[in-house]
């Protein structure tokens, strides 16, 4: 949808309030999605009879609280009026209808809790009297901080349409913009709201003349004078919300003229956007949001990086220098003047230099590349630089990509020359599918469906299971327990997590996987057995690794959401590779040939089995009424869909000895995968959705994904590049890295407070913005609403 009654679209980087009221399109369910930017929904909720607006008493008793006041106000004709009674029936929670007496004169909405007021201005045409308005207010000291005005069809309907009208209608608003401009340049948000069309067919004989030829001449008219002005923001927006309902089959009838409900719904959504986005903290609101300020360590982070490729850049600038000069003193043309000994020191220097530049290059460049990608991610998800899209689910959007992956997928498939069950390349299969089938899942939104999101619960408690299945194999057959091994296994797991934490300014516990993974590693490593109470009560509550299970708002519930729905996949796992290696032993079954693992009755009974269970738990997840109660039974019986999974992949000895390496390439790479998304494929805390090509939607994907997948494989590389210096062979060398990079965390920690024993209290955290418009108020946290249940927290979109 195009909005030729605009002044050129805004370029990356600048004012998202002129993204939110200047363009936009429908997606999905007629669902508004501002040009650019992410809009916010402010929610209500229904309590006995009443319908309680929750997102906007919030805001406003917010701003209340800060003893501010909040004052808006409404000038215009009855489109106008419209807005504004739309606007005051969602504050109050009841819908507000004034008597036909006082349609065309002044009225206004207070709440004194709230310290809210709402005026409306009846000015049907823009002139004096207008003007009148406007300059009461240049000179009050409380002034309204939103000012709403438009008018048009008033003007069309006197004149009957006629052009020296609008000439008139020009050069009233030309005067009357210079007033408006005066209080926009005072801190005032002030807003001209261009005419919407209308239904010709259904106004009124009255009406007749108001035709959607002269709205357009009228809003061209507006726009050849406001565009002078930049402290008056054009709402244009609006209109292309009502063209779009006109457009759709399930468009609301009305008289013609007015707006409809649902049109006034979006309006209404966008003016709270407008004046709340920048004092919440809600992730899915960017529009009119200020970005995060940037911590110190986020800027050391960031140099630190950016220097080790600078260093690399000249270590290899020197190297080639000095392989230049030894090359010039061993084939010298004149040998009178160059000894032996000054071939021999020249060469031996060379040969030191080499060993030198052999053993740090890749430790600079690899840190120097991990630089630029960070800042890539900072640029994406901590600025206001590159545009975001809330999501929307479809159901095409969803089936269209998973369906193209895997034949894309099978494509690929190749015979492999391992042949046990579950072999590297059918885990790297398995892991690659599952990864990429919940980036579709968080990119299109798909977890509102509650089918797709319990079976996406499956994949993310298979992974698990074969991370189980995985460290307990190779315990038991390696039998390798050194700290060495441990220290690698949890640097690969850690590196990229850690690194994004003092990047982006996130805790540790945003990148959930990653912690849940790390942890049950650590049991399986040192305890293999401990109850779970003993975690909770004594561990994760105990400072200062508290800090690595709480969220921002100092919050464990997120942590204990997530190990409770995925307790008993890392010992079902665990089991499950026992109870193999028994079976091999025993000579239960035998894998070690192409054949299948047993008889054709025995494999005909398992594989109906396998279908039978597979089937029930499909039929389990349609039926399953709400989450929490899908949730409660699943940690108990997803072992049965992945054994069935992994019983019908490996009875066959084809299917066993085959695999997918488009798979399995993504599988090698799927961890990195699954936390760099978080900033550079989503956006705004995973809620939104990056965009780098405005207007096209589906070139935008391929290109962030792209960069994406770039991305995790270089991480992926570097992170195998950095585990020989950061975990030498020597135990000894390895100790002296732990200890350093513990000296590293002690001043992060103190600075932070995770020693500090009021932090246990649950309390809001204010973060202080540059807000001109808002002077300077504190940014609301979302452990402000107390009345939210935290199970789980808000902070992460991610299932």
């Amino acid at each position: 949808m195009t909005n030729e009654f605009n002044s050129p679209l805004p370029m990356p980087g600048i004012d998202s309030c002129k993204w939110l009221l200047s363009d936009g399109r429908f997606q999905g369910d007629k669902i508004w999605q501002p040009y650019g930017c992410m809009m916010h929904t402010y929610s209500t909720s229904l309590v006995l009879i009443f319908i309680i607006p929750k997102d906007t008493r919030m805001c406003l008793r917010y701003v209340g609280f800060w003893r501010e006041s909040t004052q808006m106000a409404f000038v215009g004709d009855s489109r106008i009026r419209q807005v504004y009674l739309a606007l005051i029936s969602h504050i109050s929670g009841q819908e507000e209808v004034l008597p036909e007496q006082k349609k065309h004169a002044d009225t206004f909405y207070e709440n004194h809790d709230m310290q809210v007021r709402v005026d409306f201005k009846w000015q049907a045409n823009p002139d004096f009297k207008m003007l009148e308005v406007l300059q009461k207010w240049k000179e009050a000291d409380n002034a309204p901080r939103i000012i709403v005005l438009g008018s048009a069809t008033w003007a069309i309907k006197i004149s009957n349409g006629s052009l020296d009208s609008l000439e008139e209608y020009k050069n009233n608003l030309s005067i009357i913009a210079n007033a408006m401009s005066i209080l926009g340049a005072n801190g005032k948000r002030i807003i001209w709201m261009l005419q919407d069309p209308v239904i010709e067919e259904d106004l009124d004989p009255a009406r007749k003349m108001i035709t959607n030829e002269q709205i357009d001449l009228y809003n061209k008219g507006a726009l050849e004078v406001l565009e002078k002005h930049k402290h008056i923001f054009v709402w244009s927006s609006s209109r292309l919300i009502t063209q779009g309902l006109m457009a759709s089959t399930q468009a609301e009838k009305s008289d013609g003229l007015h707006l409809s409900p649902l049109a006034l719904k979006h309006d209404t959504q966008i003016l709270l956007n407008l004046y709340c986005n920048d004092r919440m903290n809600y992730h899915d609101g960017t529009c009119c949001s200020s970005a995060e300020p940037v911590t110190t360590l986020q800027k050391l982070t960031l140099f630190t990086l950016i220097a080790f490729l600078a260093l690399a850049v000249i270590l290899f600038l020197v190297k080639q220098y000095t392989l230049l000069k030894g090359t010039r003193r061993h084939y010298s043309i004149l040998p009178k003047t160059t000894t032996n000994g000054d071939l021999v020191q020249g060469r031996a220097e060379l040969s030191n230099f080499t060993s030198t530049f052999e053993h740090y290059f890749p430790l600079f460049f690899s840190l120097g590349k991990a630089g630029v990608i960070m800042a890539y991610c900072f640029l994406c998800d901590r600025t206001n630089f590159f545009m975001k899209d809330n999501k929307a689910y479809v159901g095409l959007n969803f089936w269209l990509p998973i369906g193209y992956l895997f034949v894309v997928g099978i494509f690929f498939t190749e015979e492999s020359k391992f042949t046990r069950i579950l072999h590297r390349d059918q885990t790297d299969e398995w892991k690659g599918w599952m990864q990429l089938v919940i980036l579709v899942y968080h990119v299109t939104g798909a977890s509102k469906v509650i089918p797709i999101y319990m079976h996406i619960r499956i994949i993310v408690s298979a992974y698990l299971f074969l991370s189980g299945y995985g460290h307990f194999t190779y315990f038991w057959l390696k039998g390798d327990c050194s700290f060495i091994r441990f220290c690698k296994v949890m640097f690969r797991m850690n590196f990229l997590v850690v690194v994004l934490c003092l990047t982006m300014n996130r805790p540790y516990q945003f990148y959930y996987f990653v912690p849940l993974i790390s942890f049950w590693y650590l049991v399986i490593y040192v305890f293999l057995v401990i109850p779970p109470q003993v975690f909770f009560e004594r561990v994760f509550v105990t400072r200062p690794w508290k800090a690595l299970f709480v969220t921002t708002d100092d919050d464990i519930h997120e942590w204990w959401f997530r190990w409770k729905l995925d307790r008993y996949s890392i010992a079902f796992g665990m089991v499950y590779a026992f109870a193999y290696q028994m079976a091999q032993r025993h000579n239960f079954l035998d894998d070690g040939n192409h054949s299948n693992l047993w008889s054709r009755g025995v494999a005909l009974t398992v594989t109906f089995l396998s279908i039978i269970g597979l089937g029930g738990f499909s039929t389990f997840t349609l039926l399953c009424q709400s989450k929490p109660e899908c949730n409660e039974i699943h940690s108990y019986i997803v072992f049965i869909p992945i054994v069935a999974f992994l019983l019908l992949r490996n009875i066959s000895g084809v299917l066993r000895t085959q695999y997918s390496r488009f798979f399995a390439w993504f599988g090698q790479i799927s961890l990195e995968l699954f936390v760099i998304q978080y900033h550079i494929w989503l956006a705004a805390d995973t809620y939104g959705v990056l965009v780098l090509l405005p207007g096209f939607p589906v070139a935008n994907i391929l290109l962030t994904s792209f960069l994406f997948v770039c991305a995790a494989h270089e991480m992926h590389s570097i992170t195998n590049a950095l585990v020989p210096y950061v975990v030498p062979e020597d135990w000894k060398y390895t100790l002296r890295n732990v200890l350093i990079f513990i000296l590293i965390l002690i001043p992060i920690g103190i600075h932070d407070g995770i020693w500090h024993s009021f932090q246990d209290i649950h309390i809001p955290i204010l973060v202080t913005h540059s807000i001109p418009h808002s002077q300077a108020l504190p940014r609301l946290s979302s452990a402000w609403d107390l009345s939210q249940v935290p199970s789980p927290s808000p902070a992460l979109a991610l299932p």
